[in-house]
């Protein structure tokens, strides 16, 4: 026991141990001020965009949809994978044959794009050629010879020389033609291939021939 003070009366003594003890307690229990205090602070939250549109997902979360999209539409194995490329194969050679109908550039395979092969058209279809005519006279000629009348059949074998002869001779000076307007027309173009592309051409009738004729007889290109 300690002494707390002097005097006559009676002395009052206080037991260090509970001093102490209560210092402890107070301590350890705290102030309410002290626990506030101590309580770390939230991050403020960060603003919306104000350009972002109510009622749609944010660029973050339009992404992860997107992911989540593409990893769903991913086919699992080779069998789904053959499937789908066969599918858009099919969709291709679709659109490839309404691009050789209408004339559309954009769906053409590509020995038909492009602003050289589309000229070297319009100029075959523009004119006649000897050579579209090649089928039908061949077929004549063919009924012809496998007559019993040997006169039919020398009629025939002239008519066949004749043709030969016709379509050689206009395909030379269609070839000489296109090949110069193409060079005054597109002379820092490629240009390779085009004549031949536009003579192949002139070896069908106008009405089978893709992609399909886009200037009438006598028109200029």
């Amino acid at each position: 026991m300690v002494p707390l003070g002097s005097g006559s009366g009676p002395v009052d003594h206080v037991p260090l141990v509970l001093v102490f003890r209560s210092r402890s307690k107070d301590e350890r229990a705290g102030s309410p001020g002290s626990k506030r205090s101590a309580v770390t602070p939230s991050p403020p939250q960060q603003p919306r965009d104000p350009q972002a549109p109510k009622g749609r997902p944010t660029p973050k979360r339009a992404m992860a949809q997107s992911q989540r999209r593409s990893l769903a539409s991913t086919p699992t194995n080779r069998k789904d994978a053959s499937k789908r490329q066969r599918e858009a194969r099919r969709a291709d050679l679709a659109r490839q044959r309404e691009a050789l109908a209408s004339g559309d550039e954009r769906y053409l395979p590509a020995r038909d794009k492009g602003p050289v092969r589309r000229f070297a058209r319009d100029y075959v279809d523009s004119r006649f050629c000897v050579a579209e005519f090649f089928l039908p006279l061949a077929v004549l000629i063919l009924v012809l010879s496998v007559l019993p009348q040997p006169e039919i059949k020398t009629i025939s074998l002239l008519l066949w020389l004749a043709v030969i002869v016709l379509i050689v001779l206009d395909s030379i000076g269609t070839g000489f033609r296109l090949r110069k307007e193409l060079q005054s027309r597109f002379p820092n173009e490629n240009r390779r291939g085009a004549v031949a592309y536009g003579l192949m051409r002139t070896l069908q009738m106008r009405r089978l021939r893709l992609p399909k004729p886009q200037v009438k007889r006598g028109e200029k290109p």
